[in-house]
């Protein structure tokens, strides 16, 4: 696999971004399906101004995306390579 100096950067931004243990939890708690932020905070046991800028870094990476409804915003998980990546890593893990 070959790979250009941008496409190593995004990768590398990626796994900044992954790499943070209270986005590492939402992530893992958006697996069940979409949620507010207010039930992601109470889960997570975190104010909702944090959580809101975790959910923020995780959406500009387009890791999560949201669904307006009525007023509330909900968040999920952008798409299945998310999930593959997690599930790969904590494979990867247990492997060793």
């Amino acid at each position: 696999m070959t790979a250009s100096s941008n496409e190593i950067e995004q990768v590398v931004q990626l796994f900044k971004v992954l790499s943070d243990r209270n986005r590492l939890k939402i992530l893992l708690f958006l697996q069940t399906g979409e949620k507010n932020v207010t039930t992601i905070a109470q889960e997570m046991d975190m104010e909702q101004s944090a959580v809101s800028h975790q959910l923020r870094l995780l959406r500009d990476k387009h890791i999560v995306k949201t669904r307006r409804e009525g007023k509330a915003i909900l968040y999920s998980l952008d798409d299945h390579h998310v999930v593959e990546i997690l599930t790969e890593t904590f494979e990867h893990i247990h492997h060793q």
